[in-house]
């Protein structure tokens, strides 16, 4: 089963994204989407040679989750994005992070904290979906610091490409930018339910 990318092009327009922006960032999330094709081909044709026992299997197998994360992230970013940022301060999802939080300007500072890191990478507000706990966390790079068994809620490309072109080194105003956009309907029917 090949993957397909998605088309983002209803974002075109949104304040604080530029045109050029946006279309350089779903050209690099077309070639994650490419790479994670061409990644579970060749590892087909290993196993069908027989080859799962081969430095060059276990090498593909480790890239897989690089190519294939960064191809779903992209996917949840953009889905959360679109919105005019208006939060239902009465939904499950602010009501569980001002019970979890204090309050959701707790939450937003956390977030924002996260989202500040040095690095790259990353945030992610996960719902734990064992205790259905909230958690804002770091993903570094793509394949590393996925707390296991927790569902993405919220995602924030914090990778240059998501920011440079209009910030340039203003990740704080890329931030700000993103959060006049996040669609929380979106974000809320990623809630575990129950």
């Amino acid at each position: 089963m090949s993957y397909s990318a998605k088309d983002y092009s209803r974002l075109k327009g949104m304040a604080g994204f530029s045109e050029a922006l946006l279309n350089n960032h779903f050209t690099l999330y077309q070639g994650y989407v490419t790479n994670t094709n061409k990644l579970c081909d060749a590892l087909t044709a290993l196993l069908k040679e027989d080859k799962a026992a081969t430095p060059e299997f276990a090498e593909l197998k480790r890239r897989l989750g690089w190519e294939f994360n960064g191809m779903r992230l992209h996917e949840l970013y953009f889905e959360n994005l679109g919105g005019n940022g208006s939060v239902d301060t009465g939904g499950k999802l602010a009501q569980k992070k001002i019970a979890e939080f204090g309050s959701i300007d707790a939450w937003l500072k956390d977030f924002k904290g996260v989202g500040a890191m040095r690095g790259i990478g990353w945030a992610v507000l996960y719902q734990d979906n064992v205790t259905g706990k909230l958690g804002n966390c770091w993903i570094d790079e793509h394949d590393k610091g996925h707390p296991a068994g927790c569902i993405p809620l919220l995602v924030m490309d914090v990778f240059e490409h998501a920011f440079m072109l209009d910030y340039q080194l203003k990740r704080a105003d890329y931030i700000e930018a993103f959060f006049r956009n996040v669609d929380w309907q979106v974000v809320e029917s990623r809630l575990m339910r129950g």
